[in-house]
């Protein structure tokens, strides 16, 4: 009787611990948080992520499945601008819930395809294998109550110090806007960049104007060095610009 007590406690602890961390694989990272640590098998070989990106930028793409219409779309105009990522210090990762063999298959049709008078291109960022939603669900991309692969759209944005810095949502049928995904990376370097940390306003573009959260000089900072007013412009009470150009 005592053996059952224990055996049927310890089956409980068990359910339990599964309940405990199907609850938190169902929970999305947020901003500041530390990225979900996977190993997995991909296109490219092994991957530890993100140890094996170092100190780099690195940006996730997920999808749904393989040879999807819309998402097909998003890989090869990817394809086309991972140079422009690697500039930024960036490395990318692409993850679809279909299997490895899957995935070298849809990789190869990428490559001997033509789009929007792009031509094909070698494919350098791995595709990932996670048929077995483990990655997903750590990513919190598949809804605790079903088991549907629909959800698996995001977009995660880790900085240097393994944090995620932005996360992007999109449904099955609008495609991601890769330019979109490149501008945000952009103003995450520039806020993020030097001593004194900057904001990007509304539709903010490389070179444009940044905001400051703070206001820049004091009366007595401005008699020392009149030309601050060169340099720093409010609109209204509370918003501070710095000027980008002369």
């Amino acid at each position: 009787m005592k053996t059952l007590f224990i055996f049927g406690t310890m089956f409980l602890l068990l359910v339990c611990n599964l309940k405990a961390q199907e609850k938190i694989n169902a929970t999305m990272p947020m901003i500041g948080d530390d990225a979900p640590l996977f190993i997995a098998e991909t296109t490219s070989g092994l991957l530890s992520f993100p140890a094996d990106y170092g100190s780099k930028w690195k940006i996730i793409f997920s999808h749904p499945q393989d040879f999807t219409p819309v998402c097909t779309t998003e890989l090869l105009t990817l394809a086309h601008m991972q140079g422009i990522f690697e500039k930024l210090n960036t490395k990318l990762a692409v993850i679809s819930t279909d299997v490895l063999d899957q995935h070298f298959m849809w990789k190869k049709l990428l490559e001997e395809t033509t789009y929007k008078d792009m031509k094909p291109v070698k494919i350098k960022f791995p595709i990932i294998d996670d048929s077995k939603y483990s990655i997903s669900k750590s990513y919190g991309m598949i809804h605790s109550k079903s088991s549907s692969t629909k959800d698996v759209r995001g977009v995660f944005i880790i900085n240097p110090e393994n944090k995620i810095a932005a996360v992007i949502f999109y449904p099955m049928n609008i495609g991601r806007n890769m330019e979109e995904i490149h501008r945000t990376l952009l103003a995450l370097q520039m806020a993020e960049s030097g001593k004194s940390r900057v904001l990007t306003p509304a539709n903010w573009q490389p070179g444009d104007d940044v905001m400051v959260p703070y206001l820049p000089y004091t009366e007595k900072d401005l008699a020392a060095n009149p030309s601050l007013t060169q340099s720093y412009y409010n609109v209204g009470s509370f918003m501070w610009f710095k000027k980008m150009k002369p």
